[in-house]
């Protein structure tokens, strides 16, 4: 399947030259047909004599709704641009060529209708002129007439022509669905459509959407039930898990990492005109306000663009910038960088502007890697870069590639973190994870426990530390040493919290001593021995079953204070199950 959006002025039968290629009216709305204007999106499809299905996206030509013609234009890869012959070159007719010119739009074909009301040769050379000075290519040139059917087996043959000469679309990456409508079904819940711009869609597959997680329950493709589709294709996607007021036009379906961002470089076509500071920006079916701020230097087309919300964009993506107070496209913007670096010193923008002078449109991924130090896999892919072209030096840790210089200082650094962090807390041998990659600045916790190996450093139970570490109790050592010895004589005589103190070991000191697996704190200071809770069970094992908590007590020849919070720990560990307010068991 192919995609061709249609373009042009209104009522210069674009939606009545749909309706002649496929029999289908595009029209979807009634007020569309009372007024016998198009407002909206319309959808319709043929199979060409090539047996090539061509599926049509119908825009409106108005003025007023070329937010709506911008969304139907830019997911597509092709274009019909028509032009009536009785009424030539209009107003609307400059400005969808001006958005064909942002889109960066170079496959299309002219089509000069209503050929039966007036010679179409006129309109022919003054359109071809206009879009010969827009310099999107040689576009092939049809008159039809929808109306008596002439014409009509010339275009299909251009048609033909013009798809045969489009690229192929990549449909082994990661797909990108630029959302144009969404409605519920009964029974099937929410359907979003768009145009499959890249990539494939299989059902069950799991996707993204407006921020979030969902799975395909069903894919439909030109009102046809679909296993797979890939693209280019219209499609249509039932969900699973997300309901339809969470999404709208302008959302996109993703598979796969993509780099979310809401600030991007960009460069101004040659020509576009002078952007005023607050704009449109819009970018395959979304249109959102945008802040742009001109980086200046040597690059004078180099702009910052800065908006609410994240999308999902890349190094090439083609952005279309429209100023609506006074209704008009004012160019069109490619993306240089999707990550752009803050711009805090004076003179960054300047600087910014000079290093994007010479930017590609696909980074080499050892000199970004090197400029950033850390990336994410999708966030070098969006930078127009690829992971098969980094060095083998570079670090690897899940989605997360490191410059090794980077690697290494992060393995001193964190050899200090933790030795800065044991002398000042000498009762823990062991810095938290969450402390230490805050102290280094790591993007992610993940990197930690390879890191920490790298380093020659020990990562167990979310903690850091050097290699058979030990708490040093200090002073205190020689009260947990007194207790352990009492407790190895009497395993449930847990010492009184006054013992404790007078032992010198308050919260912290016991705290240490668990960790190091020397005791067992059963809650409020209640110290035993590791050992005390398999002793506890022998003793219970024997009782009759179940038992009361005073047969517990009697049995282990301990005070309430101990065996209520031991019993507590052995149901926790599944040794023994409460029955009823008064009654255990050991569980067998």
């Amino acid at each position: 399947m192919r995609v061709v959006a249609t373009a042009g002025h209104v009522d210069h039968g674009k939606s009545a030259l749909v309706r002649a290629l496929t029999g289908t009216d595009p029209d979807r709305w009634e007020i569309e047909h009372q007024r016998g204007l198009t407002i909206d999106l319309g959808f319709a499809h043929t199979v060409l004599d090539s047996g090539e299905t061509v599926a049509f996206v119908d825009v409106p030509g108005h003025q007023r709704f070329i937010a709506n013609t911008l969304a139907g234009v830019g997911p597509a890869p092709a274009v019909l641009f028509v032009v009536a012959a009785d009424e030539g070159w209009r107003a609307q007719s400059s400005e969808h060529l001006a958005a064909l010119q942002a889109l960066g739009v170079r496959n299309g074909l002219l089509v000069i209708t209503r050929s039966d009301l007036a010679d179409p040769d006129a309109a022919l050379a003054q359109a071809s002129a206009r879009i010969a000075e827009a310099r999107l290519g040689a576009w092939e040139a049809v008159s039809v007439s929808a109306r008596t059917g002439e014409g009509l087996a010339e275009l299909r043959a251009a048609l033909d022509r013009l798809l045969a000469g489009l690229p192929e679309p990549d449909v082994t990456g990661r797909a990108r669905l630029w959302v144009d409508r969404v409605f519920t079904i009964r029974g099937a819940g929410t359907v979003l459509t768009g145009t499959l711009e890249a990539g494939t869609l299989t059902v069950d597959q799991q996707v993204e959407v407006a921020g979030l997680r969902a799975s395909i329950r069903g894919l439909q493709s030109l009102g046809e039930p679909v296993r797979q589709a890939r693209a280019v294709a219209r499609v249509a996607v039932n969900l699973r898990g997300v309901e339809v007021d969470r999404l709208g036009r302008g959302d996109v379906l993703t598979t796969g990492s993509w780099w979310l961002t809401e600030s991007v470089d960009a460069r101004l076509d040659a020509g576009s005109e002078e952007p005023p500071e607050q704009l449109m920006m819009h970018v395959g079916t979304a249109a959102l306000p945008v802040r742009v701020r001109r980086l200046g230097g040597s690059d004078e087309l180099a702009v910052r663009l800065q908006w609410q919300g994240k999308l999902p964009l890349h190094t090439g993506d083609r952005l279309v910038l429209r100023d609506p107070g006074r209704q008009q496209v004012l160019g069109g913007a490619v993306v240089l960088d999707v990550d752009p670096p803050e711009l805090r010193r004076r003179g960054a923008a300047r600087a910014r502007a000079e290093v994007l002078a010479d930017a590609p449109e696909r980074v080499d991924a050892g000199r970004e890697l090197a400029r950033r130090q850390v990336l994410r896999t999708d966030q070098l892919t969006a930078l127009g870069g690829s992971v098969e072209d980094l060095p083998e030096a570079v670090v690897r840790v899940g989605e997360w590639l490191v410059a090794p210089d980077r690697w290494a200082s992060w393995g001193t650094e964190l050899k200090a973190v933790v030795s800065a962090y044991t002398t000042k807390n000498p009762l823990q041998a062991r810095i938290p994870a969450g402390a230490a990659a805050a102290e280094l600045g790591l993007p992610s916790a993940a990197l930690l426990a390879p890191l920490a190996e790298s380093a020659g450093l020990e990562y167990r139970d979310g903690h850091v530390a050097e290699p058979g570490a030990r708490a040093d109790l200090g002073a205190a050592e020689a009260g947990v040493a007194e207790v352990e010895q009492r407790l190895a004589a009497d395993p449930f005589a847990a010492p009184e919290r006054d013992e404790l103190t007078r032992l010198g070991i308050g919260p912290k000191q016991a705290a240490a001593a668990v960790r190091m697996g020397r005791l067992l704190d059963l809650g409020e200071l209640v110290l035993v021995s590791p050992k005390t809770p398999a002793r506890a069970m022998r003793e219970l094992a024997a009782l009759p079953q179940p038992f009361t908590t005073s047969q517990a007590r009697q049995a282990l020849g301990t005070t309430r204070r101990v065996v209520i919070p031991l019993l507590e720990h052995l149901d926790s560990r599944g040794w023994t199950r409460r029955i009823d307010a008064g009654h255990r068991e050991v569980v067998r």
